[in-house]
């Protein structure tokens, strides 16, 4: 897996991916997956932004995507999300940031 996805990063690093928001704070990314699945029998998996304070020692809140992935399986799900590319992440916080009400 290529180092510009999200799970070659993370399986190079192995810690979390981090980036600059569009409000200029500092975030790092996890995955969420789906425990159940759909109705139409499919597990989802999104990302989810944890907002860092300036200093970097604790989170100060969270934004995150709608299901970005889908898959059969929760694995399957899994390996599909690591699969995004860095940029589209990026793009990903962006929108989150741009939905959230801006509460912190």
């Amino acid at each position: 897996m290529s180092e510009v996805t999200l799970g070659g990063y993370m399986a190079k690093h192995e810690r979390a991916a981090a980036f600059t928001g569009s409000d200029n704070q500092p975030y790092s990314v996890g995955i969420y997956l789906a425990d159940e699945p759909n109705e139409r029998g499919l597990y989802g998996a999104a990302l989810l932004f944890v907002r860092w304070s300036p200093q970097g020692d604790r989170p100060v809140g969270h934004v995150e995507t709608d299901t970005l992935a889908w898959g059969t399986s929760p694995e399957e799900a899994d390996a599909r999300i690591k699969n995004l590319s860095l940029y589209d992440v990026k793009a990903a916080l962006d929108e989150a940031i741009a939905q959230s009400p801006g509460e912190w």
